[in-house]
């Protein structure tokens, strides 16, 4: 849209946000093409699922050592 002369509170009108939200998201990922946006997407699911899992398996180790333990 910048190609098209657009400005960016008319860009930004276009789509519905503000500004701010505009500049965040270009300073974000402005340099990203379409694929390599898409990709960090679904890394930081996978990172998200994979620190999930961790936290539910430490809490898993802790209630097992306390079993141990006897502290239950």
């Amino acid at each position: 849209m910048l190609a098209d002369g657009l400005s960016i509170a008319e860009i930004a009108k276009r789509l519905e946000t503000s500004e701010q939200t505009y500049h965040r998201w270009r300073n974000q990922f402005g340099g990203m093409k379409g694929p390599e946006m898409k990709r960090l997407k679904e890394l930081e699911k996978e990172n998200a699922m994979l620190k999930r899992l961790v936290a539910e398996q430490a809490l898993d180790n802790r209630v097992l050592k306390d079993l141990a333990e006897g502290n239950f």
